[in-house]
């Protein structure tokens, strides 16, 4: 049913046909709303299921660890320095392989202080183990939590999955999006059947001490894994659409790529307005396109060097920076064409830090500055004077 909605009412909507038994989050611009629609419904009885609250969301984290490990799906939302708070724990779920669902609403990180949108809080824990997605509106968002329960629950990958949403721009935006009933819900997502659980009946040990003989195949283990995910993902998605009749999730989507000579490749919101552009330029004769990176982790490689191969300029837009390096986006892209046939010019740009907006001419300069020569790290947008005061 189609709503007239905002961002975060519609994830927690969401969130409640996946049917968790235990949630617990800590309040934290601005995911907060997900967290207050979701303890609405348990207080009116519309969700069976129990809200926990904790003291921080390290406590949240480490609370829905333990949900995990007796078997009971479970669910947490946060931001900016509320998953990086969560950092130890978020190591040990992947680690102890728990099939756990998070809501990160993107949100700049400090210092100084900053509570608007980018990418860096998410994308700073894209070695953690856990599956990552990145949402372009809210429809994706709803749907990619349905998807990610049933992507982290598969016995053969059962890996914690991360769904990235992008604060502000979405969490509190108001769209129309297409909420599924239930009865879909419980037909594309079965309950949970966790591999091991905690049981004094039948007692094991998790999260045990590993010494240096066997540690390196517990890293081995989750990297297949993370590989097996790569062919899981289309699988999930094309049966998504096969039950809600619509196309959502996967590994990355190509927006007029066929013939172009120029691609921006991106994640997130920022994709529709790279979309926005693109139209308007082929509409003045110009070959550009875009290409939406939805998966971030694990890397889809193949499908971006397949979607890539024969585009001869490409600009890579992050929001969010590998200091003292470049945007991880950008150096991702650079080792997909690692030892290839093929060596297609790839730029960097870095925008959007802290919140700023990124235009439709900001788009543009991007395309422009595809003519000159190869852009390892180059800042879209930035004020001088600012810099030098900030200096």
């Amino acid at each position: 049913m189609k709503e007239f909605i905002e961002g975060s009412a519609a994830i927690a909507r969401t969130i409640k046909m996946c049917k968790p038994g235990v949630i617990s989050a800590y309040p934290i611009t601005p995911q907060t709303h997900i967290g207050e629609n979701l303890v609405q419904f348990i207080a009116n009885g519309e969700m069976e299921c129990q809200f926990v609250n904790a003291e921080s969301e390290h406590s949240s984290a480490s609370i829905i660890l333990g949900v995990s490990a007796v078997g009971v799906r479970a669910y947490n939302s946060t931001s900016s320095q509320g998953l990086l708070l969560m950092a130890e724990v978020l190591y040990s779920i992947a680690g102890m392989r728990f099939p756990l669902v998070i809501t990160c609403a993107n949100r700049a990180v400090s210092s100084p202080i900053n509570i608007w949108n980018d990418q860096q809080d998410s994308v700073t824990l894209r070695d953690s183990g856990w599956i990552q997605f990145y949402a372009e509106n809210n429809q994706e968002a709803c749907d990619l939590h349905i998807q990610a329960y049933r992507i982290a629950e598969d016995q053969n990958i059962s890996l914690p999955v991360m769904v990235c949403v992008d604060g502000y721009i979405l969490t509190h935006a108001v769209e129309v999006v297409n909420l599924p009933d239930q009865e879909q819900v419980d037909g594309f997502l079965p309950p949970l059947k966790p591999l091991h659980v905690l049981d004094p009946q039948d007692p094991v040990s998790m999260g045990v001490l590993y010494d240096p003989s066997s540690y390196m195949e517990t890293r081995y283990a989750i990297q297949e894994t993370m590989s097996e995910a790569l062919e899981l993902i289309p699988r999930v998605a094309s049966e998504f659409k096969e039950m809600f009749g619509r196309e959502s999730g996967g590994l990355i989507q190509e927006y007029r790529t066929s013939d172009a000579d120029k691609v921006i490749v991106a994640m997130g919101s920022v994709v529709s307005t790279v979309k926005e552009v693109v139209d308007e330029m082929r509409g003045e004769g110009e070959k550009v396109g875009a290409i939406k990176v939805i998966t971030h982790r694990p890397l889809p490689s193949q499908a971006l060097y397949d979607s890539l191969k024969d585009v001869p300029e490409i600009a890579v837009l992050d929001k969010s920076i590998s200091l003292g390096a470049a945007g991880p986006l950008h150096m991702d892209l650079k080792y997909t064409f690692q030892g290839k046939n093929v060596s297609p010019k790839i730029s960097g740009f870095v925008a959007g830090l802290g919140g700023r907006d990124i235009t439709r001419d900001s788009i543009r300069e991007i395309f422009d500055r595809l003519s000159g020569e190869q852009i390892n790290c180059q800042f879209v947008n930035l004020d001088v004077e600012q810099m030098v005061n900030a200096t």
